[in-house]
């Protein structure tokens, strides 16, 4: 009978020590899992983060006065010497083409 109670020891140490170290293992790796998750949301979150706005729309041409207000003070330039004609002409293309 001291045979067969050393062996009912022997299997329920080695089944002890196989449940502890089972337990172990899944502990970690849950750890593990939870870890990658946390990581993973993280960077969803961070890819998922709102855009700043567009910028505001440009202001719509209003080519008539813009111009007229232009050509008024390259028209000034040119009478106070600043510009040369050839200025003057140049820059008044640039004004008109554009």
């Amino acid at each position: 009978m001291p045979g067969l109670l050393r062996g009912v020891a022997r299997t329920a140490v080695i089944a002890g020590t196989a449940t502890s170290v089972s337990n172990r293992v899944s502990r970690r790796q849950g750890r593990r899992w939870a870890q990658q998750e946390q990581e993973e949301y993280a960077r969803a979150q961070q890819q998922a983060a709102p855009t700043p706005p567009p910028p505001p729309p440009a202001p719509p041409a209003s080519g008539g006065v813009d111009r007229l207000e232009a050509l008024k003070q390259l028209g000034e330039l040119k009478t106070q010497g600043v510009l040369t004609d050839a200025e003057f002409e140049a820059e008044k293309a640039r004004i008109l083409a554009g």
